[in-house]
């Protein structure tokens, strides 16, 4: 796992270093951290981040129960503000939050076990309250749109009331969003009624926002996905995956920045997406704006692409600055081959300082490839450093690994062929027949996982080829590797809890940029026994011809999921057969007057 570090060691140690200091020095003149806080966010936004910070540990409290948590933090900070040394001042800021939780009138008839985690000191106590959180619960009934008149008197009377509502309600709905994202859609959200509310017809005005209004609570889901995944990297791989993957990134996003400055700045994330992870959300929109505000300082050594977003109000800042496209690679970058290759003095580099050498060959091959996905350019990483540990131990290092462009080149084509085929086969074949596919090849992976499961999976799989596949070219490596990313850590934190097969242990076992390659040149599982016939997982009746079609094409996906379970060994041919004979049968029997009987002839 050595090579993951893939940072070299004096940077991140004067990075770490200057940052600790500057928070030594804040902490030096603030002896109160939710004063700091407090006077950094300003009221508004510091009651903003506590009600969402409520909101998203207790998920079923209403509005008005959750103001008054909010309003006990606030007259704290205000005490402290006035005066540092008042008693609990010195607290941290996630303590004051959970000791208010923990004050909860009633918390165990609401929340059940939840409210064992009050017994545990910090910061296991914050541990055990992020397992009980719920993304997207079903306790919480679907938001209903006040009428538009409504609405607008509201923002016109109550605006903060009216905000309040919306940042409550998409934090309770999405516990793991962090929140500068929950400020800047409300800040979308605020937008839309600006112009909105001054209409004529406010309806109609409102109406053609619907759309984006909507937009913006899948927006919510997907960013919420995406965090959630990014916390997901840190906390099972470590940072040095972390710290890996986005100095990959960072590289690609502003190919003309110093090594340095990236290094610095990749560790600066890190820190905030900790606090951000670990729920504590004050201090992580107040240093994420601080991060934010450090990088348009510094516009002209990143990317130009960022300006635009640099003039936008802090709380839209971010998101413009993540979607910003890549810069323009720096004009004639000399190739990586004499470097790193054709160099005499490699190993000496190498056995030197080798996290530096090879965080500066992730630096180097990031910013020359932005059509590589990062977990690509890690697995060039890895295999690149294996090649210098065997040579360099050799006689003649220069000879040994003469051929590693070659080798690593194996790395590329296995995943360009791949994002090549897939998207063949889903331009060519739609998206029907392309989750048909993705189900009879995942349900030979692995059959033990149960029929619904299989098909939620190969949906998202299939929105993923939708997404990536109508992209350019140069873009859909990156785009589908992301996605499937997400969707592989998704089945393999359900194989913590309940393991699904040895091969799929194995591949949620590998380095996370390896898991992907794993999982499609994982077989069909030999050691699978299929389970005593039972009828009913080929119960034919009339529905299957009456149903509405979404539901009658779900039906028939089960089915061909259940077909695979009793059969994993079934060639295409064979399935092809079955396919044809079941659309003929569906097509007579459909057409007859007592379908149910027919069915059961057939």
């Amino acid at each position: 796992m050595k090579w993951l570090t893939l940072i070299s060691f004096i940077f991140l140690l004067s990075s770490a270093r200057s940052r600790n200091l500057q928070r030594t020095a804040r902490d030096a003149d603030h002896k109160s951290p939710i004063a700091h806080r407090f006077n950094d966010l300003k009221e508004e936004t510091f009651k903003a981040v506590t009600m969402i910070t409520f909101a998203q540990y207790l998920q079923k409290c209403s509005y008005e129960g959750l103001s008054k948590l909010v309003k006990d933090v606030v007259d704290l900070a205000h005490k402290c503000v006035a005066n540092e040394d008042a008693p609990e001042c010195s607290k941290p800021l996630p303590s004051i939050f959970l000791d208010e939780i923990c004050q909860v009138d009633k918390l165990r008839d609401s929340y059940g076990d939840m409210a064992d985690c009050c017994g545990k000191a910090d910061p296991e106590r914050n541990q055990c309250f992020l397992s009980f959180k719920v993304d997207q619960p079903d306790f919480i009934p679907p938001y209903q749109r006040p009428a538009a008149d409504v609405i607008c008197k509201e923002y016109k009377d109550e605006r903060v009331l009216l905000l309040g509502h919306f940042v409550y309600t998409v934090a309770r709905r999405n516990p793991f969003l962090h929140a500068p994202a929950i400020l800047g859609l409300a800040a979308e959200y605020e937008n839309a009624l600006k112009s909105c509310c001054p209409e004529s017809d406010i309806g109609a005005c409102l109406d053609a926002k619907v759309q984006h209004i909507s937009a913006i609570k899948e927006r919510a889901k997907h960013i919420g996905v995406q965090q959630e995944h990014g916390c997901r990297i840190l906390n099972k791989y470590g940072e040095r995956t972390f710290q890996a993957n986005k100095l990959s990134r960072m590289s690609q996003k502003y190919p003309k920045a110093p090594f340095a400055e990236l290094v610095k700045m990749v560790h600066d994330v890190k820190d905030v997406y900790k606090e951000c992870c670990e729920g504590d959300m004050v201090e992580c929109v107040d240093d994420w704006s601080e991060l934010m505000t450090s990088l348009c300082s510094k516009q002209d050594v990143f990317s130009s692409k960022i300006k635009p977003c640099c003039d936008m109000p802090v709380v839209e800042r971010t998101k413009c600055i993540l979607e910003a496209d890549f810069d323009d690679k720096p004009d004639n970058l000399p190739s990586l081959v004499e470097k790193y290759i054709q160099d005499k003095e490699v190993c000496k580099s190498y056995e030197a300082n080798h996290d530096a050498f090879l965080s500066e060959f992730v630096y180097e091959y990031s910013r020359r490839h932005p059509e590589f996905s990062t977990q690509l350019i890690l697995r060039v990483t890895k295999g690149y450093e294996t090649l210098l540990d065997k040579c360099c131990k050799t006689d003649n290092p220069a000879e040994c690994y003469g051929n590693a462009v070659e080798e690593l080149n194996k790395h590329i084509k296995e995943s360009e062929d791949l994002v090549k085929t897939n998207c063949e086969l889903f331009n060519t074949h739609g998206k029907a027949d392309f989750l048909k596919g993705l189900l009879v090849r995942y349900t030979k992976k692995m059959p033990q996982v149960s029929t619904d499961t299989l098909l939620e999976i190969g949906k998202k799989m299939t929105a993923v080829g939708k997404k990536c596949c109508s992209l350019p070219e140069e873009k859909r490596m990156s785009c589908s590797e992301h996605y499937l990313s997400i969707i592989i850590e998704d089945m393999c934190k359900r194989q913590e809890s309940t393991p699904i097969n040895d091969q799929v242990s194995h591949c949620c076992n590998e380095l996370y940029s390896y898991r992907r390659p794993c999982f499609t040149a994982m077989g069909v599982d030999t050691k699978y026994v299929p389970p005593p016939f039972d009828p009913m997982m080929f119960n034919f009746d009339e529905k299957m011809c009456s149903a509405p079609p979404a539901e009658r094409e779900e039906g028939q996906l089960k089915l061909l999921i259940n077909l695979i379970k009793r059969k994993p060994q079934m060639t295409e041919e064979q399935l092809k057969t079955i396919a044809e004979g079941f659309t003929a049968m569906m097509e007579k029997c459909c057409k007859q007057s007592d379908v149910d009987a027919c069915l059961g002839e057939e």
